[in-house]
């Protein structure tokens, strides 16, 4: 089981987290100031951008779900005893609203150095990389795509969400290629399937799910070397204490070393496809 360094359960002192926890386990230690403010506030945010399978907004109902704002719920409710809010925003703000204390937590948030230098980060709850999803009945593609020359070329487009980890990533590896900046999500999948452009730059896993809900034409090119590789994190504001983050890493480290981390990843993956279909 994983054990907290002594120097966090120093830290930690006066607010229990065993409800959070299972009973003995290293991280149901005792919290004095940690997220002090967000307990005297009563309410959690967390700026929320659509990500599947990481982040996703029922439009009928305004509601979240998805791996992320599950960690976040279950962060707020359980550990800091607090109701939870998600606040709607987009990639191009979302650091800009942590930075501007609109929100408490930002969602599924790769850390970058760039990032770093506004805000800063848990440790990351899963990882991460950049491929390319295309159409395999696409004309242009007739000799297939088996190097990163057959995607940066002259007439070839290539659509991705704006202000994203992916925009930062094809950004510095695509010259001649046109790269096709949209808001969200929905715009960049419909983009790709209504043939306005011809690949998706996106992380590796949503590409999966593109490809699970189109075998018949979806299929993904991934860089070798991995494009962007790095972690998916929370982001906080650079104000935030140590002693706030070492509450949270812990939290994320105990939903990996139990394997919850990879059961709502799987949950999330399963409830993507299933409202995609």
């Amino acid at each position: 089981m994983f054990q907290v360094p002594l120097k966090w359960v120093k830290a930690l002192a006066a607010v229990s987290l065993v409800a959070a926890f299972p009973a003995g386990s290293a991280l149901a230690a005792d919290a004095s100031d940690s997220w002090k403010a967000v307990r005297e506030a009563g309410v959690l945010r967390c700026g929320a951008a659509t990500s599947p399978p990481y982040v996703m907004r029922d439009p009928r109902t305004g509601s979240y779900s998805g791996l992320f704002p599950e960690l976040c719920k279950q962060f707020g409710e359980q550990v800091l005893k607090v109701k939870v809010q998600f606040v709607d925003t987009s990639w191009d703000n979302i650091v800009a609203g942590l930075q501007s204390e609109k929100w408490d937590l930002s969602l599924a948030l790769n850390d970058t150095p760039e990032r770093r230098k506004a805000i800063a980060f848990s440790k990351p709850a899963i990882g991460y990389s950049v491929n390319f999803a295309y159409s395999s009945k696409n004309p242009k593609l007739g000799g297939g795509v088996n190097t990163m020359a057959d995607i940066d070329k002259p007439g070839i487009s290539v659509a991705v969400m704006s202000g994203t980890a992916q925009d930062k990533a094809v950004s510095a590896v695509l010259k001649q290629a046109k790269i096709v900046r949209l808001p969200g999500f929905d715009e960049t999948r419909l983009s790709l399937m209504s043939k306005r452009t011809d690949f998706l730059a996106d992380d590796s896993m949503t590409n999966t799910l593109l490809t699970s809900a189109h075998p018949d034409w979806a299929k993904t090119f991934t860089p070798t070397p991995k494009l962007a590789e790095q972690g998916i994190n929370l982001g906080v504001n650079k104000n935030t204490p140590a002693a706030d983050i070492a509450v949270l890493d812990a939290f994320i480290e105990e939903k990996i070393s139990s394997g919850e981390m990879d059961t709502l990843t799987q949950q999330a993956v399963d409830v993507s496809l299933a409202t995609s279909n």
